[in-house]
Formats: structure tokens, sequence, C-alpha cells
């Protein structure tokens, strides 16, 4: 990750996509994760044991690279903002709804993050203007979402329907807090995410304590434990890394796609650990998501319009 934060292409290269792919296998785990955790402990006792713990880890990394968290006032109540918004706010939404639904379809719910991020970015922004192609492309993905929600899903009860407009509004607070992140270009990725940890993890401990009161809590499992570290640091420490990095060289609305890389992740590790069911129903909705993502990308598009251009007759003579 070398490249430097503030060389925005806004394009989504070799690099980009490959960081991406690798982000959305860590986060599809941490659907997995996040559902063996709140079987035994609430979910607001979850989302602290993951930022605090993550953030001890980032602030150590700061500090064995040598350099320094931001002194600026200014900056640490930018930094409190994004901790809500992209930690705070999501993951009690996301976990709370994972006391109702399964890993898998909270995954693909979440997917519905781009929309949101596509029209915020249009609103707030002056380089990520909405076009035609764009918001096509993400329409094609949220079909897919729909595809594999499924009309049972709908009818499943009210539990079931809040649990579910819960995890999309968490992904509302993930398409805003993508564009809150752009004012961070030129930090370090990994100062950003130290810096929101930190600031999410004071704002969850007094939250926590009042109204989980986690001391009373019986003591957890060791697959619960491990769950909630594997959280902090691969699903949050590093996770957090590679997207604050691709953040900076690609753009909100780019980075935004990695929640629909997600689904595939959290429905397999799901099924396979979780006895969480995955049909021709579930494929049939993957597909049009990578439809969906090709037509935001562009390139496979245009690739193939080249393809099938006619080319101009060679001159005679």
């Amino acid at each position: 990750m070398s490249r430097p934060m503030g060389a925005v292409k806004l394009v989504m290269g070799p690099i980009e996509w490959g960081l991406l792919m690798l982000l959305a296998a860590i986060w599809g785990g941490s659907y997995f994760f996040s559902k063996v955790a709140v079987g035994e402990l609430p979910p607001l006792t979850v989302v602290l044991g993951r930022v605090a713990l993550a953030a001890l880890a980032l602030n150590l990394v700061v500090l064995l690279s040598g350099r320094r968290l931001p002194a600026d006032p200014g900056l640490w109540r930018a930094l409190l903002i994004m901790g809500i918004l992209n930690n705070v706010i999501p993951f009690s939404l996301i976990f709370w709804g994972q006391t109702q639904i399964a890993s898998g379809l909270a995954s693909i719910l979440n997917a519905t993050t781009p929309l949101f991020t596509v029209l915020v970015a249009h609103v707030a922004t002056s380089d990520e203007k909405l076009t035609p192609q764009r918001l096509l492309g993400v329409l094609i993905g949220l079909a897919g979402v729909a595809v594999m929600i499924g009309p049972g899903a709908l009818a499943g009860g009210g539990g079931e329907t809040l649990a579910m407009l819960a995890v999309v509004g968490a992904a509302l607070a993930y398409g805003i807090s993508a564009i809150w992140a752009r004012r961070f270009r030129g930090l370090p990725p990994m100062v950003i995410a130290a810096g929101q940890l930190s600031m999410s993890a004071l704002v969850m401990l007094p939250l926590t304590f009042l109204v989980d009161r986690p001391w009373t809590l019986p003591m957890p499992g060791a697959g619960v434990i491990w769950a909630v570290i594997a959280l902090a640091l691969l699903s949050t420490a590093v996770a957090y890394l590679i997207f604050f990095a691709v953040l900076g060289w690609a753009g909100a609305t780019n980075v935004s796609l990695v929640t629909l890389l997600i689904p595939p992740n959290a429905v397999l590790l799901g099924a396979l650990f979780l006895g969480e069911r995955i049909g021709p129903r579930d494929l049939f909705g993957l597909a049009c998501i990578a439809l969906g993502l090709a037509a935001i990308d562009g390139r496979p598009l245009r690739w193939l319009g080249s393809r099938l251009r006619p080319r101009p007759a060679l001159a005679e003579g």
C-alpha cells in the first residue's frame, strides 16, 4: 500500500480490485464471527469488544511505526463523527439484526450501501457525480440482492422485518461515512483507522456499561471469545487499513462496492458452519450482483463494446 493517499484515481485498477476482493473476504467473515458472538453476548458488548481491541491494536501499530496521532481538536471531532457513522451505528444495528436473522441475509441487506453512497456522493461531492451507467449498475446489483432475499423473508414477521430494516439503516450509515471519510485524505490509513476506532470505543464504553451491564453477564465460551478477537483484529484493524487505503486511491463510490462482494463470502461461511441454506436463487442473485459490479466499473462493458463494434473497412488502393 505504498501509493500516496492523495493520488485519487476514481477508477478501479488491478491493485484496487485485488484489495477490494481481500477486504470482501475479511468482512464476509465478520458476519460469521459476529453471529457466533451474539449467540452468547449482547450486541453492544460485542461492539465494545470489537472497537476497543481493534483500537488498542492499531494504536500500538501507529506507535511502533513511528507515526503520531493528530493533535488538532478539529480533526478529532471529525474522527468522532466518523467513528459514530462507521462503527457505533452500523455495528450496533447489524449485530442486533443478527440476533433475529441469518448472517448471510444480513450481509446481503448491507449490500445496499453502494446505492446510498452514490446518492450521497452526488449531493455532497463535486467529483463523484451520479451517472446513468453507475446508477444502472447499482440498481442491477440491488436487484440481485432482492432476488436473494426473496418474498419469503419479507413475510417473516415483525421481529425479522425490524432486524432487516436495522441492517439497511446500517448500510445508510456506511454510505454517509464513506463520503465523510474523504476529508481524511493525506493522513496515513492506520492513523485514520486508529483515531476513529479510539473515538468509537470512548462512545461505546459508557453506552455498553449503561445498557448491558457487562460485569453481570455469564462468562462466554472460548469460541465466542475467539470470535470477538477475530472481529477486532482481522475484521476491523486489518480491514480498516485496507479500506482507507482503497478509499484514498479510488473514491467513496468505488470502495463501497465491497458490500456487493461480501455476500458470497458471508453466505458460504453461513452455509458451511452455521447451517444457513444457499440455493439456486442465491446463485442467480450473485450473478446479478456481478453484472452490476461490471456496469459500475464500466471497463468490462467498454471492452465488450469494443469487440462488438464494427471495424472500419480498409481503404482500397
